[in-house]
């Protein structure tokens, strides 16, 4: 074993302002419209010196960040989180010298109108719990040099098919109990995240479109193993939008065992389950076309 002496130097750092709480209301007509988000902010450069002896002259407060974050809700406004992500990530880019890069990272709570009398109300909704929208922009440069990388993305997306799935003809070795199956429940917690390769999107339209693929997927595919449905998920996706280079998934399986009613004289058919949260298989798989342009900073968290 050998001892390091080196010059101790400072590596990767960035700052910012995490998961700031931003609902922007549209008050424009009679029939109000909401969108409810969570921003974090980071900004990337020079910032030895705040790190050495503690010089903060070319660090912008994390507070002045969380405000930005706030007034561009209302001055630049809400509609897509990528479009506002990008307009706040080239924001701190190109109006504060010292920056040199921003990752803008954005989660989205849907809400959806509550009906009163058979009718959608203007100014009433009811929180839709089946996904969080996600978002992450980074930039990087400045002037005619400057890049933008977007991913969207979904997460906490619960989805289960009672049948259609399979488990069987695995390795075995001898600590291997687990029996095979042709007919089982498959259930996950879905995270999908997509790079794209342009920043001319209908952004609503394409999470709409990609959401329904992976549904698509996941419903119709007979699978013999949850790898497989993640990846016929992941090219229905790039088949689908050209301007998509590359799907990444993780799927925890959600495992539904079957319970034994033995004891009681009661036989169960694929009836009767235990959902066991802990452990769990954690399948993951990126689909990507092989001419993808790099991804550059676009994964960097």
């Amino acid at each position: 074993m050998t001892d390091l002496n080196g010059k101790i130097v400072l590596g990767e750092n960035q700052y910012g302002k995490a998961e700031n709480r931003v609902v922007r209301i549209y008050r424009d007509s009679p029939r109000h419209e909401i969108h409810d988000i969570n921003v974090s902010t980071s900004v990337r450069g020079d910032f030895t010196a705040a790190h050495l002896v503690g010089d903060q002259t070319a660090v912008l407060p994390t507070d002045t960040q969380k405000q930005t974050a706030y007034a561009y809700a209302k001055e630049k406004g809400l509609l897509s989180i990528e479009d506002y992500g990008i307009t706040l990530g080239k924001h701190f880019v190109d109006d504060t010298a010292p920056i040199q890069g921003a990752r803008i990272e954005i989660d989205e709570y849907a809400w959806e109108r509550a009906v009163v009398d058979g009718v959608e109300h203007d100014h009433t909704w009811i929180r839709k719990g089946q996904e969080v929208r996600t978002a992450s922009i980074t930039v990087e440069g400045k002037g005619e040099d400057q890049k933008v990388w977007i991913v969207g993305g979904i997460k906490e997306f619960v989805v289960l098919k009672s049948t259609g799935s399979e488990f069987a003809d695995f390795l075995v070795d001898k600590y291997t109990v687990l029996t095979p199956t042709h007919d089982r429940v498959m259930a996950t917690s879905l995270v999908a995240q997509w790079r794209f390769t342009r920043t001319d999107i209908n952004w609503e339209s394409v999470y709409s479109g990609i959401k329904e693929q992976l549904v698509a997927q996941f419903a119709t595919v007979q699978s013999l193993a949850l790898q497989q449905t993640l990846f016929e998920m992941g090219k229905a996706v790039l088949e689908k939008y050209p301007f998509i280079a590359e799907v990444k998934l993780s799927a925890p399986n959600k495992h539904h065992f079957l319970y034994d009613l033995s004891p009681f004289g009661i036989e169960n058919n694929n009836e009767v389950f235990h959902a066991d949260d802990r452990p769990y298989g954690l399948i993951q798989a990126t689909i990507a076309r092989d001419d993808a342009p790099d991804a550059g900073p676009a994964w960097n968290t």
